[in-house]
């Protein structure tokens, strides 16, 4: 009967949020709830509540914190010079031009948000692509590529998930898997290579001299430095607030409308959240950051914990800045924990009831006897269509934990199952369940059947390439 209930939970759960009927926070708490009182252990479900909270009050602090931190350094410029730097780099060559989308999407990406990354890379390169008339659509599935493979940074959203579901640091899952994603990251970067040769042989080499004048006007377009999700909007008169709430450059822009009818405008070059004289100390803070995460000096919570507070500190001495600063990235701070703590009822019912125990006896007795060591392959390669076909939520939080019981079962640790999950993403950030590629497609203007018609066969080929490669170094 367990078994039955767990597969109807997940499955109720994954239907209601595909169909887009419930919120996730809502899915992962009313419906685990529910089910915990059908199973007759209503009275226990607080205690399951609490258990799960204290399980992943670590992961929600590092998300939290994390996406503080690289928004604190994208108001204050950080990335600005890499965008000029990339624009002077691909001049009027195709071939550059797609190799720096690759990188400048991977370098955004770190932020962890998505919508952002394409914002700000759509923003930087669609005045290079229409003015030589190349394919945009190749740049929306480079971005988009580039941005699935970065996604597996511990504060993109599936590594937690998948610490969270399965009760795992975060750095444990992510570090391993760093050769893995590199060599993902670098056949993005070969394929931005072949994709721009493409373009190259079809347009040929093109003079273009006024578009190589990084962050300048040209004759009726200009040249964008990025755009912010906090919800302003550029002026073309210059008397308007910018999206980072600086005020207006005086010029005309152009600006982009989500299917909200959210506009996200140019970034002011001079905007008041500006700090170019901190810019080394920005850089070196961030470095240093990375560094002490990959190396593992402290808990990866505690390295954002104090590397926001400092950021905030330094680049906004003044208490009313510092409250602006917070206030314009709260959003998705409030989203992303929340989904976290929601989550703890989600996960805290399916191991205490014992759900997950029946449902990965049913699903070990169904696995052929040679295929239960191969779990993590067998993961890997399922989370390719798994996390495309569904949300994150659902996949790290209904279907991996099945996976990993399953996995045990063969003597398969909890750790490869959880790395080999991460496979997909390349793919995942141009599914149809994910908000930010309609932010990406309608700031390019391509019809997302397009897009998703050109990337698919790409994302689904990088990710089968950081497949091999964890493997190859022995991760997975």
């Amino acid at each position: 009967m367990l078994t039955i209930l767990g597969f109807v939970m997940i499955a109720t759960f994954l239907v209601l949020i595909m169909m887009k009927k419930v919120s996730p926070i809502a899915a992962l708490v009313l419906i685990p709830a529910l089910f915990c009182v059908f199973v007759g252990k209503g009275a226990k479900l607080g205690d399951y509540v609490v258990a799960g909270i204290g399980d992943l009050a670590p992961t929600a602090a590092m998300l939290m914190f994390a996406i503080v931190y690289f928004g604190l350094m994208i108001d204050v410029g950080l990335f600005d010079p890499i965008v000029r730097g990339i624009l002077k780099f691909a001049k009027a060559d195709p071939v550059r031009i797609v190799v720096g989308t690759a990188v400048l999407a991977a370098i955004v990406s770190l932020d962890g948000d998505g919508s952002t990354t394409f914002m700000i890379t759509v923003s930087a390169m669609y005045p290079l692509y229409k003015r030589l008339k190349m394919s945009l659509i190749v740049m929306t599935g480079v971005a988009a590529t580039a941005n699935g493979v970065m996604n597996t940074l511990p504060w993109g959203g599936p590594t937690a998930r998948a610490a969270t579901a399965l009760k795992l640091d975060a750095g444990d899952i992510f570090v391993p898997m760093i050769p893995a994603l590199a060599v993902g990251l670098l056949f993005v970067f070969a394929l931005a290579y072949v994709l721009g040769r493409r373009e190259r042989k079809r347009l040929g080499y093109l003079s273009l001299d006024e578009v190589t004048e990084t962050v300048t006007e040209t004759s009726d377009e200009k040249v964008l430095v990025g755009a912010g999700a906090s919800g302003g909007t550029g002026s073309g008169s210059g008397s308007g607030k910018t999206a980072s709430g600086g005020s207006g450059s005086g010029s005309a822009a152009p600006s982009y409308e989500n299917e909200d009818g959210e506009t996200f405008a140019a970034l002011d070059p001079n905007r008041a959240t500006l700090r170019p004289k901190l810019y080394w100390f920005n850089a070196l803070m961030t470095v240093t950051l990375l560094t002490a995460m990959i190396m593992e000096w402290l808990p990866i919570p505690v390295l954002f914990i104090l590397g926001a507070a400092l950021a905030l500190t330094v680049n906004f001495p003044h208490m009313p800045d510092q409250r602006a600063r917070i206030a314009a990235h709260a959003e998705n701070v409030l989203n992303v924990s929340g989904m976290v703590f929601a989550a703890a009822v989600f996960t805290g019912v399916l191991q205490g009831t014992g759900m997950v125990d029946h449902m990965a006896k049913w699903v070990v007795g169904g696995i052929p006897d040679w295929m239960g060591p191969h779990m993590a392959l067998v993961t890997g390669v399922l989370s390719i269509p798994f996390t495309y076909f569904m949300s994150n939520d659902g996949f790290y939080f209904g279907i991996l934990p099945v996976l990993a019981e399953a996995g045990n079962a063969h003597g398969v640790s909890t750790l490869e199952v959880a790395r080999a999950s991460l496979i997909g993403q390349p793919l995942h950030m141009s599914s149809p369940l994910v908000p930010a590629v309609f932010v990406l497609v309608g700031m390019a203007k391509v019809e997302f059947g397009d897009h998703t018609k050109f990337t698919v066969k790409w994302a689904a080929l990088t990710a089968l390439v950081m497949l091999g490669a964890g493997f190859l170094f022995g991760i997975l």
